[in-house]
């Protein structure tokens, strides 16, 4: 059954999925926890910082509603200008941006809401300012923030293979072009299989950080 296999294909394929997955969360990380934490600093705010609010709020709705296979194409010629190629693993790294980093932000913004408001009244009460409440808001949210991390990297998996359907590489792109297009089913379960292999280790990893930095459990 594994006599023709292309072993050295699938390995290919998996590199080019871990670099596209976790390229992104850098830039996901960064912009997806500031969007977030924005929405959670304007979210009782009158004024321009409500309308700020409402706006990050619109937006990320919006950047969050459109399917991921219809933005890629969309964004292509934004694609072209910022990498020079709408094909290749980093050529799908643009719109896995633009797609993840609203989906990280709300779950960011949530982890935010969810600090005991005994927490923030008592910050408050002793004059800290939004600069001193920011890294302790940080420790109280971070099992919330890893957990939303996990599950943007499971989502981001499932992103690069819709991405690798249209030339970008990777498991998704293997599983196309030399299993479905060349019939062969061997290929298509051997990288279905790696793909849920990475999904199960982030979940695991995760899942074991958490455990180890979440007071409540």
């Amino acid at each position: 059954m594994f006599d023709n296999v292309r072993f050295d294909l699938l390995q290919d394929a998996l590199i080019d999925t871990i670099y596209m997955t976790f390229v992104t969360l850098i830039f996901v990380l960064v912009f997806g926890f500031l969007i977030g934490y924005v929405l959670y600093l304007t979210e009782s705010k009158k004024g321009i910082l409500k309308v700020v609010h409402q706006l990050l709020v619109f937006l990320t709705n919006i950047a969050r509603s459109i399917p991921f296979l219809i933005l890629m194409i969309l964004i292509m010629p934004l694609t072209k200008q910022i990498i020079g190629t709408i094909l290749g693993s980093s050529a799908a790294i643009p719109a896995l941006v633009i797609s993840a980093t609203p989906f990280y932000a709300r779950l960011v913004y949530q982890s935010l809401r969810e600090i005991p408001k005994s927490i923030i009244e008592m910050l408050e009460s002793l004059g800290k300012t939004t600069t001193q409440m920011t890294p302790i808001l940080l420790k109280e949210s971070l099992p919330g923030l890893i957990s939303g991390l996990v599950i943007t990297s499971v989502t981001l998996i499932g992103f690069t293979s819709i991405s690798g359907v249209i030339g970008a590489g990777g498991l998704g792109h293997l599983a196309y072009q030399s299993g479905f297009v060349k019939n062969d089913q061997t290929m298509i379960l051997l990288s279905t299989l790696t793909v849920l292999a990475l999904v199960f280790l982030i979940q695991g990893i995760g899942d074991f950080v958490v455990k180890k930095i979440d007071k409540r459990l």
